[in-house]
């Protein structure tokens, strides 16, 4: 079932207000505990590290990707004023 624009909408403001932020502070408390992990590797263990931040940085987007397709466009279901 196809989401509606105006549903679309909200739901992007619950993602981006709700769902984000605790996105963030669940993979902040993850690479703290792993960030000792890296510690004994070196220079690797930085770049490591940093390509995971990388990847969980672009991860979150994949999943609500059809939320956010056409959110900033206008309305398609608006009838046009003339």
């Amino acid at each position: 079932m196809a989401l509606s624009y105006k549903a679309r909408r909200r739901l992007s403001l619950v993602v981006l207000l709700v769902v984000m932020p605790l996105y963030i502070i669940i993979a902040a408390a993850i690479m703290s505990r792993a960030g000792y992990w890296f510690i004994d590797l070196g220079w690797f263990g930085k770049v490591l590290q940093f390509c995971i931040y990388v990847i969980l940085g672009v991860a979150w987007i994949f999943p609500f990707k059809s939320v956010f397709m056409g959110v900033g466009q206008a309305d398609p279901d608006a009838e046009e004023e003339q």
